[in-house]
């Protein structure tokens, strides 16, 4: 990913630091690139997976590209419907929710996608025989953290294969119409075998299917974090999907359109984080970088051990040596251990690449920090697309009892 360096020192200048900072610039090159890649394939659809990064601003560009929005919360839905997204560009697949957030989500006409078989039936009883789609458990380890494996049978997510089925009894007996069938076995997939598991397992399946239309492959498609890293093959990911559905029309002689999710491979690459040095420490044998921020606002270090390329933008060719980055919570908020970076002097700005996805929206409070502003570079401006918190934002809605007579 190239870095626009001018670009985000001048952001720093207006809006300080911390500072999230993306050029959607990158986000259409990588839609054009997916795009690219599926040219082989009729009939498809793509979906921005929109926990990765939720700011209205990157939607409506998103929006504007031509994506919808896959969400798995109703508030995601809400703020879709609030980007300028239509009811039926949304996507809603939620995880161990209550039937009343279901309802909400069917009174609001977005589309269903459910991933226990106790959620289908209560969905059933409530609405009767309509069309939704499922998730499937293929029961595959695939991704790069075992936070993020999320397609093993002894995972939280999606409906195992003993349970297809009560699946087809349930649609059988004309009380629920299985329309669809998706599949997520992860993130940051690293070996491409793991999604031909994957594609293959949910072409098999889908046979079982009569009243099918559509297949959901998710996302999990993997970028770069370094020169040279391991990347998704994007041509064989698409010449697998062709292949095995071209077998499945000879068996089915059924037409499918095909539905892709990705988050992080739409928006990683487009997002930097910038800090600033508080201190620079020594023990005896390390050498600490200490940064105005921490795990509140970056947790995926801490949370997936994820890699993050850290450059000082304030020295870009000065000599390098080697340093532990690390926060100001009082945690063990460790970015990086013994990673070389060029030499560093206090008020140095550190920069992480790869920060467009995950990181905001997995941003927290902790230690009663505010949040940081969030930026945007369109049209070589920058623009605020989120201000910074003050301790107002984190105390409006507390009520203090003892500030009334009790």
């Amino acid at each position: 990913m190239h870095m626009n360096i001018d670009k985000i020192k001048e952001a720093v200048i207006e809006y300080g630091t911390p500072l999230y900072i993306y050029d959607l610039k990158i986000i259409e090159s990588q839609f054009l690139k997916l795009k690219k890649a599926l040219r082989g394939i009729d009939n498809y659809e793509i979906y921005f997976a929109i926990k990765a990064l939720t700011n209205v601003s990157i939607l409506k560009f998103i929006n504007k590209l031509g994506a919808g929005i896959e969400t798995s919360s109703i508030e995601e839905v809400m703020v879709g419907l609030k980007s300028g997204f239509k009811e039926d560009r949304i996507l809603y697949t939620p995880n161990g929710v209550s039937i009343s957030e279901i309802e909400i989500a069917e009174k609001l006409n977005v589309k269903i996608n459910l991933d226990s078989i106790e959620s289908v039936k209560d969905y059933s009883q409530k609405f009767g025989n309509k069309s939704i789609s499922v998730r499937i458990n293929p029961n595959i380890k695939a991704g790069i953290n075992k936070n993020v494996i999320v397609g093993k049978s002894d995972s939280k997510f999606g409906i195992i294969e003993d349970k297809i089925n009560e699946l087809i009894k349930l649609e059988n007996e004309k009380r629920i119409t299985i329309n669809g069938l998706h599949i997520h076995t992860g993130s940051d997939i690293q070996q491409n075998d793991e999604l031909e598991r994957g594609i293959k397992k949910i072409f098999s399946i889908a046979e079982k299917f009569k009243n099918l239309k559509k297949i959901n492959f998710g996302g999990g498609l993997k970028v770069e974090y370094y020169d040279g890293d391991t990347k998704t093959d994007l041509d064989n990911y698409v010449r697998v999907i062709k292949n095995e559905y071209h077998n499945y029309c000879k068996k089915t002689k059924n037409k499918l359109i095909f539905l892709f999710e990705p988050g992080k491979f739409l928006v990683s690459e487009s997002g930097v984080f910038v800090t600033k040095i508080n201190y620079l420490k020594e023990s005896k044998n390390k050498k600490f970088i200490q940064i105005n921020s921490g795990f509140n606002h970056l947790i995926r270090p801490t949370l997936y051990g994820s890699f993050h390329d850290i450059i000082n933008i304030s020295n870009i060719a000065g000599k390098k040596f080697e340093y532990d980055i690390t926060g100001y919570i009082c945690e063990k908020d460790t970015f990086a251990e013994k990673r070389m970076i060029a030499e560093a002097s206090i008020g140095d700005l550190i920069c992480f690449k790869n920060a467009g996805a995950y990181c905001f929206s997995m941003s927290s409070n902790y230690n009663s920090r505010v949040k940081p502003a969030e930026v945007c570079i369109y049209n070589q401006k920058i623009h605020l697309i989120r201000k910074r918190e003050t301790i107002d934002d984190i105390l409006k809605n507390q009520i203090d009892i003892f500030n009334k007579n009790l």
